[in-house]
């Protein structure tokens, strides 16, 4: 079986993050998403709209997850391939080169962003319209 790790905030879901997480899941057999808790968010000057649990359960009622663990720190990413046997690791191509020192321990792979979404371009959006 050939496992997947990915990482991320996950938050106001849309066709950009499934479209990547397709992808990853398509990589191998099982997937694994690291999602960036409230208070690991909070260390990183985000916000997310949506709580952790509610963005869990989100990524859980995709068929294409196989499960979702809490991201704590960046240190973590190490452990966490070693803990869960992760053959390939990857992130969207906006991190391009950044973990790549990871490649000593797995695969490093980075999966093109979907052109003209964003979770940011959603809430700046929502913010107009509300104005």
């Amino acid at each position: 079986m050939k496992r997947v790790l990915t990482y991320g905030t996950y938050d106001t879901l849309h066709y950009g993050h499934i479209r990547l997480l397709q992808r990853a899941r398509a990589l191998g057999d099982y997937l694994i998403v690291a999602l960036s808790t409230d208070e690991f968010n909070a260390l990183k000057g985000k916000k997310a709209f949506h709580t952790w649990e509610e963005r869990k359960a989100h990524l859980e009622a995709l068929r294409f997850v196989d499960l979702v663990i809490a991201e704590n720190t960046w240190e973590q990413k190490r452990d966490d391939i070693r803990l869960y046997h992760v053959d390939i690791f990857t992130m969207g191509s906006d991190w391009e080169g950044k973990f790549d020192e990871l490649s000593d321990i797995c695969e490093v792979m980075y999966l093109p962003r979907t052109e003209g979404i964003s979770s940011t371009m959603i809430r700046n959006t929502l913010d107009n319209a509300a104005s």
